[in-house]
């Protein structure tokens, strides 16, 4: 049987959103120059059932197509992110590119909208 630290750390672990156990990866790795797949593997047996159901509570905009306004989808992207001029441009002559990422299904759907009526084509995931 695991000791007390460990069980209450694997407790911890199961209420981290998916983003946050990407961070965790990540720091991880940094700190003891381990590689991806080990603490992955580790962390989908531990925390498997957890991250799945904060998944669905957070979703990514992808803008996917610019369409024929492209002016316009920048001003829109500028707005929505908070990004300079260039780095907007950058992001919609990239597409396909993550608009904003791990926001609320109601947010995701308004941004999406925002896209789209200039003309844009994106989606939530």
């Amino acid at each position: 049987m695991a000791s007390e630290k460990i069980v209450n750390f694997v407790e911890e672990i199961k209420k981290l959103t998916v983003l946050e156990l990407n961070e965790l990866v990540k720091a991880i790795e940094e700190e003891f120059g381990v590689s991806a797949a080990a603490p992955v593997a580790v962390m989908g047996g531990a925390g498997g059932a957890a991250p799945a159901a904060e998944e669905k509570t957070e979703f990514d905009v992808v803008l996917t197509s610019v369409g024929a306004s492209k002016i316009k989808v920048i001003k829109v992207v500028r707005e929505l992110t908070g990004l300079g001029l260039k780095d907007a441009k950058e992001m919609v002559d990239g597409v396909p590119k993550t608009v904003k990422a791990g926001v609320s299904k109601e947010e995701a759907e308004k941004i999406k909208a925002s896209l789209e009526a200039e003309g844009a084509v994106a989606e939530v995931k």
